[in-house]
């Protein structure tokens, strides 16, 4: 039996509106909300149908108890490894047999499928099995829990599903729910079930797997994630470095604080445990600041830091010189640092040609080492450390070597930075900026926003933001933009005045 089709012919007696659902009724065209891909309508319209649609809205609201966990939970739904078995337990809310959705002696649905069988059964009251006949059921009564089990074996086997529906339970929205009443139709409109109506009571699912368990486990490693735990770092001691070398170690401004994240690694840094760290993320959130930050915590010198997109090229471990009358080998502070200890930091990383990274495949190999043009062979020095940043998704920006990519012992994400963060850079860095901060911070948003809704190859960093402080000092915010903030259109006009636009909402003065 194709119970897709057939919902689309059930309806209630008593009301055609389907239950929780936006007010929508037994095929209301919801065309101008979502239409998909494999839409085969003559029309090429969207409609909704009361049983998938309640059965949507009632098992939303299984899983939301589950998420919230306040003690309202009404069931629990349970699979196998390979999600062929779905066995699924509902408790019926009272206001879903109040309002006739649910017949007035139904108060449990028991569901089992197993392939493209799907069993059913209904419990009164004292959780008695009501009958032995599904005849007494109103055919919209039986498709209601199939529906339900259904939407879990969905859940379980399409992830971008799984993902929207859970987006859902967080944010109801008119438009989601159209979206995944309308992939699940479309998913399965040509799917044939077998329905039976058998006692269900007592159903061994001992070999399943729970929903209800699983997310729980899930939500204390996200609490246990969350916590924050006090890591003392261990610094290199005073003398791993030449009192040359040991001025080089980061002395940052106060307002720069290292995250807990990113503060964890620190230890493991220093004891080598971690011996090359790369950092990614958007453009100026911080990347090159993190790498300096954490030298700066565990006290080891930055022997270089190398612009990838300018200065990497063929003589990066050092080149011939001119000397007098001589041509000697003159090394480079990236092999000073190979040799006697030591950090280096190669900035945007994956904007470098492929031929002048090749030595790091060496170099972060467990007997690192280098080979120069010399033909000296340079064993890394037990205090070399290694650390990299690089934008994904920026024009110019290459795919990073695998074999390079697994050589780094960690792999930090860094994200945008925080308005509070953005907030004490901007007016530690530029006080004469704080009664304005926040309308600065709703520009950088709004600009930001643009950006990514238009998927524009263009950047705005909280850099931009600090430079347009600065100079507006001298000649206000208005023409200060002109020069720090309207340049990142790079010259599209009607980009420019669109900035121009939204800068003009704002007063400055």
């Amino acid at each position: 039996m194709n119970i897709f089709k057939v919902a689309y012919k059930n309806v209630r007696n008593n009301s055609k509106e389907i239950y929780k659902g936006f007010g929508f009724k037994h095929l209301s065209d919801v065309t101008q909300y979502y239409v998909h891909p494999n839409n085969q309508s003559f029309a090429g319209t969207t409609t909704l149908c009361q049983p998938i649609g309640e059965a949507l809205a009632l098992f939303t609201s299984l899983v939301a108890a589950i998420i919230n966990g306040d003690g309202s939970v009404i069931g629990d739904y349970y699979f196998s490894d390979d999600n062929s078995q779905i066995f699924l337990s509902i408790l019926i809310p009272e206001d879903w047999r109040a309002n006739e959705v649910v017949e007035s002696n139904v108060f449990k649905y028991e569901v089992l499928i197993d392939k493209n069988n799907i069993t059913l059964s209904a419990y009164d009251r004292s959780t008695k099995w009501l009958d032995s006949n599904m005849d007494h059921l109103h055919p919209l009564y039986k498709l209601l829990p199939c529906f339900c089990a259904l939407l879990a074996q969905e859940c379980r086997t399409n992830s971008d599903f799984n993902d929207l529906l859970l987006n859902y339970v967080n944010t109801p929205a008119v438009d989601t729910f159209v979206n995944l009443h309308e992939d699940f139709y479309q998913a399965h409109k040509s799917d044939d079930y077998q329905v039976f109506y058998e006692n269900l009571t007592g159903y061994d699912i001992g070999s399943l797997m729970s929903f209800g368990s699983g997310y729980n486990i899930i939500i204390e490693n996200q609490k246990e994630m969350e916590k924050e735990i006090a890591i003392p770092v261990e610094r290199f001691a005073k003398n791993s470095f030449s009192k040359e070398y040991q001025k080089l170690i980061p002395n940052l401004p106060t307002e720069l604080v290292i995250p807990n994240f990113v503060k964890s690694i620190c230890t493991a840094v220093t004891k080598g445990d971690v011996m090359a760290v790369l950092f990614h993320g958007p453009a100026g959130t911080g990347k090159t600041i993190s790498c300096k930050l954490v030298c700066q915590e565990i006290g080891i010198p930055i022997m270089d830091v190398v612009n990838c997109t300018e200065n990497l090229d063929e003589f990066i471990l050092g080149k011939y010189l001119p000397q007098d009358d001589r041509i000697i080998f003159q090394e480079s502070y990236v092999t000073k640092a190979i040799r006697e200890g030591g950090a280096v930091v190669f900035e945007e990383i994956n904007f470098a040609k492929p031929q002048y990274l090749a030595f790091l495949n060496s170099l972060l190999d467990d007997n690192g080492f280098v080979r120069l043009d010399n033909g000296e062979v340079v064993y890394r020095h037990k205090n070399f450390r290694f650390f990299a940043t690089m934008n994904l998704g920026y024009f110019g920006t290459k795919e990073l070597n695998q074999s390079l990519y697994n050589r780094f012992n960690v792999v930090v994400e860094i994200a945008a930075l925080a308005d509070e963060a953005i907030r004490l850079m901007l007016v530690t860095r530029v006080p004469e900026c704080e009664p304005v901060v926040t309308k600065i911070i709703s520009v950088y948003h709004k600009l930001k926003k643009k950006i990514e809704s238009e998927e524009l190859d263009l950047v705005i960093s909280p850099r931009n933001l600090e430079n347009w402080a600065r100079l507006a000092k001298y000649e206000g915010y208005i023409q200060a933009a002109e020069k720090t903030i309207i340049p990142i259109a790079k010259c599209e006009r009607i980009l420019e005045d669109s900035i121009r636009g939204i800068i003009m909402l704002y007063k400055w003065s």
